[in-house]
């Protein structure tokens, strides 16, 4: 498996690349993000599951059985990789050019 592979099976699911965009911003509690996202609780819970035991985030202890989430180095490591996707994105948005024409 490549490199490339390998990181895709770890933050190539569906949300996983918008939920470690909204820790960038720092930790945020479960409900939050649910909310933020948009997605449901199954979903949710499922990613972070998979984040977590990847070492991209860490669950921090909070009162009342509430959970928050925080990226770890290692998620914090991805804050150039969302920029630079989130940037490709933007140009090919903005592009009006008809992608069959040639130049």
């Amino acid at each position: 498996m490549s490199d490339l592979a390998a990181a895709l099976d770890i933050v190539g699911a569906r949300w996983a690349l918008l939920i470690v965009e909204r820790l960038l911003d720092g930790p945020q509690r479960y409900g939050d993000l649910q909310r933020d996202l948009g997605l449901g609780t199954n979903m949710l819970a499922t990613r972070l599951r998979e984040l977590e035991a990847a070492g991209i985030l860490r669950r921090l202890p909070l009162r009342h059985n509430t959970r928050a989430y925080a990226l770890t180095d290692r998620g914090l490591a991805l804050r150039a990789t969302i920029t630079e996707l989130t940037r490709w994105a933007a140009e090919d948005a903005h592009d009006t050019r008809d992608p069959t024409a040639h130049p």
